[in-house]
């Protein structure tokens, strides 16, 4: 009886040795694989494309100085009437066109001492500004401008306020494409590492789109907008 719950326990003990051995052994592999499947490689695909800007925002200034403020209001609505008139000779749409109230200067209520007095009491700068989508006539008409100079307005700009402003409103409309290419690149990096790890590329890991960004093509040509998207992509790596 003794013999035979000794060889029992002798049979069991090394069936349990057994059992943790393939265990063990199982157990390694698991990790080996997941080890496996945890190698990736991250990669950056480009895309960057030029779109002619399709809103121009163009605004004409002009200033006016007298020293009656009646007779500066009537100039004012002369010199807006003679831009309007300008504008709509050379095809733009009344309903592009828009007048900003005028910023007038009482140069009297200015001064703070000294005896010097200004040549003309009042001054006022206004505005009359094209909103449209007709971009390359306008940069055509912006040739023909000195026309209102010949017509006594005194235009001025230079500041932020009177610069012309181009504007790139399709990229819903373009994004998709451009995404597509960005990824596409960033794949070929992949393959290319992979190929020189001597590796299969896997699925995506993990992949970020990356922010659009709108820019002028160079500072002579603001009509042309220049478009990037980055996207950072990681692929799983196998033997």
């Amino acid at each position: 009886m003794n013999s035979l719950s000794r060889s029992s326990s002798i049979i069991l003990g090394v069936s349990f040795v057994l059992g943790l051995a393939i265990l063990g052994g199982q157990l390694a592999g698991a990790v080996n694989d997941f080890k496996q499947y945890e190698r990736s490689v991250q990669v950056k695909g480009l895309s960057e494309r030029e779109y002619k800007a399709d809103i121009v925002i163009w605004p004409i200034q002009y200033s006016v100085a007298s020293n009656q403020l009646g007779a500066l209001y009537d100039q004012l609505e002369k010199n807006a009437s003679a831009v309007t008139a300008f504008l709509l000779e050379n095809g733009i749409a009344a309903e592009e066109i828009t007048r900003a109230a005028p910023v007038i200067t009482d140069k009297s209520a200015q001064q703070y001492g000294g005896n010097g007095r200004a040549e003309f009491r009042y001054t006022a700068n206004q505005s009359v500004t094209v909103y449209t989508p007709k971009v390359d006539a306008v940069r055509q008409i912006m040739g023909r401008v000195s026309q209102l100079g010949k017509q006594g307005i005194v235009l001025t700009g230079g500041d932020y306020q009177s610069q012309t402003e181009y504007l790139f409103t399709r990229l819903n409309e373009v994004k998709p494409m451009m995404i597509e290419e960005a990824t596409t690149k960033a794949r070929e990096v992949a393959l290319k590492f992979a190929d020189d790890s001597q590796s299969q590329l896997g699925k995506i890991k993990r992949a970020n789109q990356g922010q659009f960004s709108i820019s002028n093509r160079d500072r002579n040509n603001p009509h042309i907008k220049r478009l990037r998207v980055v996207s950072t992509v990681e692929y799983y790596l196998s033997d």
